[in-house]
């Protein structure tokens, strides 16, 4: 069992809104992850900055979230995972279209086993197969 922290949970501890500590609620899923998707979503969050001294905070704090909790990749199995999570949001008449990220998120965490900690549990809910929980 493990635990993938999606991308607003961090936004949301940046902008003081939650409380990193907060995630130890969920020990009872094991090991915490980001997904590779995670890590490019807060890396590009760096060089969007409007500001330099944004910049420096902002990539001090990802940095820091980088050397702590380990990225899973997305590899062949998680590929078709999401191939066919894809399949079935484009098939489906009566789910909205989902972003490619939480798609990729979602079959990271479906392959692996793992639960989805979001802030945003709409943006995962009607995708099969993914457990959510929010902080």
């Amino acid at each position: 069992m493990g635990l993938i922290i999606d991308t607003n949970v961090f936004i949301d501890a940046e902008n003081e809104r939650f409380d990193l500590s907060r995630i130890n609620r969920f020990s009872h899923y094991g090991e915490v992850y980001i997904s590779v998707v995670t890590m490019s979503e807060l890396l590009t969050g760096i060089h969007i900055a409007k500001s330099t001294h944004e910049r420096v905070k902002r990539s001090a704090f990802v940095e820091n979230i980088l050397s702590h909790i380990p990225a899973l990749s997305i590899n062949e199995e998680v590929a078709r995972t999401y191939a066919e999570l894809c399949a079935y949001m484009m098939k489906s008449k009566s789910i909205l279209k989902r972003n490619a990220h939480d798609l990729q998120i979602a079959a990271t965490a479906i392959t692996y086993g793992y639960a989805v900690l979001t802030s945003n549990k709409v943006d995962f809910q009607k995708i099969p197969g993914v457990i959510v929980e929010s902080p």
